[in-house]
This record gives C-alpha cells, structure tokens and sequence, in this order.
C-alpha cells in the first residue's frame, strides 16, 4: 500500500473537529437531536391540542335575531345600582388599543365620581372584532367564565393591562389561564369553561345588539338615561365632558345616590 493510500486510511475514523470515540455522536450532535425532538414533541402538541380543542373563539350563529330576543340574550356585565336610570353603555373590544385607554384612563373617573356614588350604571358589552384582532371573541369569553367565578372586573383589567402581550399570541388560551390562577382562581373549572363554547351566545348577542344601535368600531359609549334612544358620546375619551353630561342626567332626572342627596 502507497505512503499516501495508508495516510487516508488512517485519516478515516474521526470526524474533522469531533471528540467521539468508538464511533459516538459529538456533544452537539446530541444536543441538537435533543431540541429536534423537544420542537417536535411541541408541534405534535399543538396540532393534538388544536384538534382537541373545542374553545370558541368566533361568535356563532343566532336564529332568532327579534329585537325581543337580543334583549334578553345580550346580557351585559353591570356595575352600580340597579335602580339608578342613567346608564353608561361600553361596547367595547380587549384587543383594542382605544378600548385599554378608555377603560383605564376614563372608566376609573366614572366609577369613582358617578358609579360608586350610587349615581349612575356602567354595563359593559363585548364587542370583539375578530376579523382585526383574531383573540377577541376568546378573550371576551375568558372574562365571562371570570365571572362564573366572580371575578369579572379584576380580569377585565388584567385583559387590558396584558395587552400587548396576549393579543399578538397565536393562541392566547394559555395566557388566560395563566391570569386565571394569578387572581386566584380555580384554574380547572376555568380551563373546561374556556376550552368550550360557554358565553359563546352572549357574547354573540351582545355584537348583534350593538349592530342594532349602530356601533360599527370601538369603542362606542352611549348614554342612556331611559328618557328615549340611548345617546352615543363621542368625545368618550374626555372623562370630564362625559361627566359633564352625567350631571346634566342627574339634576334633570333628580337622581339621589342610595341613602343620599344629590
């Protein structure tokens, strides 16, 4: 055998750079089939997962679309006394950027000076555009199994406060649970209310309402002092001149906060 034939045989046996021995795979061989099948056990998951899941994250189709029937299926999620006429409507979408600055900058106003006082009702009607925000329909269901556990307003804020964070997800389901257990929830009955279609009709009702009063972006306020057609603010992002007319409401309507004067 030639000087140069033994010179490659000899070359043979041990990868350029490699470590092994006795024919093992390198550290980064292993390491890299390691997060392979890791990324492959994620994607199986996921696919097993969407297969699985029967959340509703669309609304869905309702029949009976009668005036008479909306009202009575599109329940909102109320705060204030229920005796006082002057009503502030919300109609309102959690993927919204306009609808976080509403709820955080102007709700908090209203609540404190008109609400809690026993002045007015706030009533807050999902709206979600899901062809826009494609987490929407989901997130506002998420709220309503809250509410199964009486926690509606703390996860209504949490939603707008996470915001950016949950609404530019793939799948925000596990976000929502994950918020869930953070205000002290019970995480299962939450997850078997939100991987199904429970709230699905209300929050579907709520949209059709909504169409019926002519919201077509949100958000979209109204005032509603039972006095006629509840009236669409549209400076909604001015606490004071929505104020300005709930004063006007209650000196008109002669509205005493409960166990008070005006």
């Amino acid at each position: 055998m030639s000087e140069r034939k033994k010179k490659a045989v000899k070359g043979r046996g041990r990868p350029a750079g490699g470590t092994s021995q006795g024919g093992g795979r390198s550290p980064v061989v292993l390491v890299l089939i390691g997060v392979a099948a890791v990324a492959a056990a994620i994607i199986l998951w996921n696919v097993v997962s969407s297969a699985t899941d029967q959340a509703a994250r669309v609304p869905v189709v309702i029949e009976d679309q009668s005036p008479e029937n909306l009202l009575r299926l599109a329940v909102p999620v109320e705060r204030g006394e229920a005796s006082s006429p002057i009503v502030v409507m919300d109609f309102s979408d959690y993927s919204c950027p306009a609808c976080r600055q509403f709820a955080t900058q102007v709700k908090p106003i209203i609540n404190a000076q008109y609400v809690d006082a026993g002045l007015a009702r706030f009533q807050f009607y999902d709206y979600p555009i899901v062809t826009n925000f494609p987490n929407s329909f989901l997130a506002a269901r998420a709220a309503r199994c809250a509410d199964d556990q009486g926690a509606y307003w703390p996860y209504h804020d949490q939603l707008f406060r996470a915001q950016d964070a949950w609404s530019r997800q793939a799948d925000a389901a596990p976000a929502f649970e994950d918020y869930a257990n953070q205000l002290g929830l019970d995480r299962g009955d939450f997850r078997s209310c939100l991987r199904s279609d429970r709230h699905a009709e209300t929050v579907s009702a709520n949209m059709l309402l909504g169409q019926e009063l002519g919201v077509s972006g949100t958000p979209t306020i109204f005032l509603n002092t039972g006095e006629g057609r509840a009236r669409r603010i549209q400076e909604w992002s001015n606490a004071s001149q929505l104020g300005a007319l709930i004063d006007e409401a209650v000196e008109r309507l002669g509205v005493t906060p409960a166990g008070g004067t005006p």
